[in-house]
Protein backbone atom coordinates (compact mmCIF):
# COMPACT_ATOMS: atom_id res chain seq x y z
CA UNK A 1 0.00 0.00 0.00
CA UNK A 2 1.63 3.44 -1.34
CA UNK A 3 0.67 6.21 1.03
CA UNK A 4 1.40 9.77 -0.12
CA UNK A 5 0.28 12.46 2.35
CA UNK A 6 0.09 16.02 1.21
CA UNK A 7 -0.22 19.19 2.95
CA UNK A 8 -2.00 22.19 0.60
CA UNK A 9 -0.90 26.33 2.64
CA UNK A 10 0.74 25.11 5.49
CA UNK A 11 3.60 22.44 6.39
CA UNK A 12 2.54 19.69 8.86
CA UNK A 13 4.90 18.68 11.79
CA UNK A 14 5.74 15.53 12.44
CA UNK A 15 3.26 14.55 15.12
CA UNK A 16 0.32 15.04 12.84
CA UNK A 17 2.12 13.79 9.83
CA UNK A 18 2.70 10.13 12.21
CA UNK A 19 -1.17 10.48 13.74
CA UNK A 20 -1.96 10.40 9.70
CA UNK A 21 0.27 7.33 8.87
CA UNK A 22 -0.54 5.35 12.19
CA UNK A 23 -4.23 5.64 11.20
CA UNK A 24 -4.24 5.11 7.44
CA UNK A 25 -2.65 1.73 7.98
CA UNK A 26 -5.76 0.14 9.39
CA UNK A 27 -7.67 0.36 6.12
CA UNK A 28 -5.80 -2.42 4.87
CA UNK A 29 -7.87 -4.24 7.51
CA UNK A 30 -10.90 -3.36 5.66
CA UNK A 31 -9.76 -4.41 2.03
CA UNK A 32 -6.78 -6.23 0.60
CA UNK A 33 -6.17 -5.09 -2.03
CA UNK A 34 -5.25 -1.42 -1.81
CA UNK A 35 -3.01 0.34 -4.24
CA UNK A 36 -2.53 3.55 -3.16
CA UNK A 37 -3.79 5.91 -0.67
CA UNK A 38 -3.24 9.85 -0.92
CA UNK A 39 -4.41 12.50 1.94
CA UNK A 40 -4.72 15.80 1.45
CA UNK A 41 -4.38 17.82 4.51
CA UNK A 42 -5.42 21.85 3.51
CA UNK A 43 -6.42 24.84 5.34
CA UNK A 44 -9.33 26.19 4.06
CA UNK A 45 -9.19 29.63 3.84
CA UNK A 46 -13.04 31.18 3.99
CA UNK A 47 -13.57 34.31 5.71
CA UNK A 48 -17.21 33.62 8.11
CA UNK A 49 -16.43 30.02 8.78
CA UNK A 50 -14.86 28.45 12.01
CA UNK A 51 -14.65 25.38 10.39
CA UNK A 52 -11.65 25.53 8.09
CA UNK A 53 -9.36 22.38 8.34
CA UNK A 54 -9.92 19.99 5.33
CA UNK A 55 -8.87 16.53 5.02
CA UNK A 56 -9.73 14.64 2.00
CA UNK A 57 -8.43 11.03 1.88
CA UNK A 58 -8.86 9.18 -1.77
CA UNK A 59 -7.96 5.25 -1.71
CA UNK A 60 -7.12 3.28 -5.13
CA UNK A 61 -8.13 -0.02 -5.30
CA UNK A 62 -8.33 -2.30 -7.90
CA UNK A 63 -11.17 -0.88 -11.10
CA UNK A 64 -12.55 1.52 -8.54
CA UNK A 65 -11.79 4.79 -6.19
CA UNK A 66 -12.91 5.81 -2.97
CA UNK A 67 -12.82 9.34 -1.97
CA UNK A 68 -14.13 11.56 1.27
CA UNK A 69 -13.40 15.04 2.66
CA UNK A 70 -14.26 16.23 6.28
CA UNK A 71 -14.29 19.73 7.53
CA UNK A 72 -13.82 20.60 11.01
CA UNK A 73 -11.94 23.03 13.64
CA UNK A 74 -8.74 20.84 13.70
CA UNK A 75 -6.89 17.86 11.58
CA UNK A 76 -7.26 15.84 13.36
CA UNK A 77 -10.90 15.34 14.18
CA UNK A 78 -11.40 16.03 9.88
CA UNK A 79 -9.13 13.10 9.33
CA UNK A 80 -11.18 10.69 11.68
CA UNK A 81 -14.18 11.79 10.15
CA UNK A 82 -13.25 11.27 6.72
CA UNK A 83 -11.60 8.01 7.82
CA UNK A 84 -14.67 6.83 9.54
CA UNK A 85 -16.69 7.66 6.44
CA UNK A 86 -14.06 5.91 3.95
CA UNK A 87 -13.98 2.97 6.38
CA UNK A 88 -18.20 2.65 6.45
CA UNK A 89 -17.95 3.09 2.13
CA UNK A 90 -14.97 0.04 1.58
CA UNK A 91 -17.35 -2.22 4.14
CA UNK A 92 -20.56 -1.58 2.20
CA UNK A 93 -19.05 -2.14 -1.16
CA UNK A 94 -17.33 -5.54 0.18
CA UNK A 95 -21.35 -6.50 1.64
CA UNK A 96 -22.31 -5.72 -1.97
CA UNK A 97 -19.97 -7.60 -3.90
CA UNK A 98 -20.39 -10.80 -1.34
CA UNK A 99 -24.01 -10.48 -2.20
Amino acid sequence: MNVNIQTVHFDADGKLLDYVNRKIQKIGTFHDRILKVDVFLKLDNVVHNIKDKVAEIRVQVPRQQFFVKATSKSFEESFDNALDSLSNQIKRKKEKMAA
